[in-house]
């Protein structure tokens, strides 16, 4: 297989998701049909396409007499990534258009061979008229609704979002502390010529350049974990005391609840649930590497079994995932404006589920990765109104900027994702 294939695997991804699969759903398969040594390459440009799609949209959008049909996705998805090529990439443009025209042979259809060739050879020659061209929220890589959104919610901080969404994610680790430490982790990394630094959380650690994290000293062994340095304040927020029965709701793949294991191994329980079977084997396996033990059970926990109480409660919820944009840049094509009340009313459903589980004098720590008011401030205020056994708790710490309900840590181009944190307690 040549490097072509990388790209004909690609648009194949990209004309998924713009028929509305999900990145996570259509990428394994590509991974497997592609060779090994053009993973890489096949990665980049779909998540370098999706991350900038809507300025790539919006300039071949401009170049097209008329759009594609939906079953010439694939074509639209390959001008997409030819476009990403050309204006990202360190491909020479002239090697950027023949592969890619080249690749509409590779999909079957020669007669967009032309096409594919006109439409990318203009914009090469008019970019910069075209880009005047372009909306506010084009240029700026988004969706036109999330730009306006943001605009609204964070009027000050939303050109920071953007271009966190429209970026490469940092690689970050957390030590697990019941093992080893940062500094004795760092010290042996930097000896083996890895660049790292201190992130902003306790444990976590920042490298300098990607890497398999397979290879590097100790992870195989449990002295470590990946976790963005925004989720490692979940387990530090909620502050696990010994003795103390504590439950992650809403688990996989497990990150949190390992981390709150690391953070307090003499409690008295700690069980982890998640809808998902097939996601709740995904932490059982980092425990197992990390040398963890605590419960698990696949647990819808809107409709939860009849249990014992819990003295903290960790709710980690299903959302927008606009505050991960750069992770899961698939959002950018497959949300829509609407979508946005439905969380939230999954979110209410999930809170009041998990508030069952709160023993009195109890606390639950609301959490997701969005940075949207609807999803956040407005969720916990709605539901702090339904009862008079709950209130909001002040979250003591710098990190992020404190909202009526909690704290938002907003996503940084070179650090961490975007987080809503919200600590509620139960009367006693």
């Amino acid at each position: 297989m040549t490097a072509r294939s990388a790209r004909t695997e690609a648009a194949r991804c990209l004309a998924a998701i713009l028929d509305g699969r999900a990145l996570h759903q259509v990428l394994p398969t590509a991974l497997t049909r592609c060779a090994a040594e053009h993973r890489a390459l096949l990665q980049s440009m779909l998540y370098g396409a999706l991350r900038q799609s809507p300025l790539l949209e919006g300039y071949i959008g401009a170049l097209l007499d008329k759009p594609l049909r939906r079953k010439d996705h694939d074509i639209q998805a390959l001008l997409l990534l030819g476009a990403y090529q050309i204006l990202f990439m360190r491909t020479p443009t002239h090697a950027a258009v023949s592969e890619t025209v080249a690749t509409a042979q590779a999909l079957k259809k020669p007669w967009a061979k032309g096409l594919v060739n006109g439409v990318l050879r203009r914009l090469i020659r008019e970019q910069t008229a075209l880009t005047h061209l372009l909306s506010e929220a084009q240029r700026a890589a988004a969706p036109e609704w999330l730009y306006a959104q943001l605009l609204k919610d964070w009027p000050e901080d939303a050109a920071q979002i953007l271009e966190a969404g429209r970026s490469h994610p940092p690689l970050t680790l957390r030590a697990n502390r019941i093992k080893t430490s940062r500094k004795a982790l760092m010290d042996e990394w930097q000896r083996e010529g890895i660049a790292c630094s201190a992130g902003p959380a306790p444990e976590s650690i920042l490298l300098g350049a990607p890497v398999d994290v397979f290879a590097l000293p100790g992870f195989n062994d449990g002295l470590c974990s990946v976790q963005d340095t925004s989720a490692q304040w979940a387990a530090l927020w909620l502050n696990p005391q010994p003795g103390e029965r504590v439950l992650d709701a809403c688990a996989a793949p497990g990150g949190k609840a390992c981390h709150i294991a690391e953070l307090q191994p003499n409690l008295a329980s700690l069980n982890a649930w998640d809808i998902n079977d097939e996601r709740l084997a995904r932490v059982t396996e980092n425990q197992n590497r990390l040398g963890l033990s605590f419960e698990t059970a696949c647990v819808d926990i809107c409709q939860p079994p009849q249990a014992s109480r819990y003295d903290a409660v960790l709710v980690d919820a299903p959302c927008s995932a606009s505050g991960v944009l750069r992770r899961n840049p698939d959002v950018k094509l497959l949300r829509r404006a609407e979508d946005i009340a439905g969380f939230a009313e999954q979110q209410k459903r999930i809170l009041a589920g998990a508030w069952e589980h709160v023993a009195p004098g109890g606390r639950l720590l609301y959490c997701t990765c969005s940075v949207l008011r609807q999803e956040n401030d407005d969720v916990v205020a709605a539901f702090v109104a339904e009862g008079q056994d709950r209130s909001v708790s002040i979250i003591n710490s710098d990190e992020g900027v404190a909202t009526a309900m909690g704290r938002q840590l907003l996503p940084d181009p070179v650090g961490g994702d975007g987080l809503f944190y919200a600590l509620l307690s139960k009367a006693a």
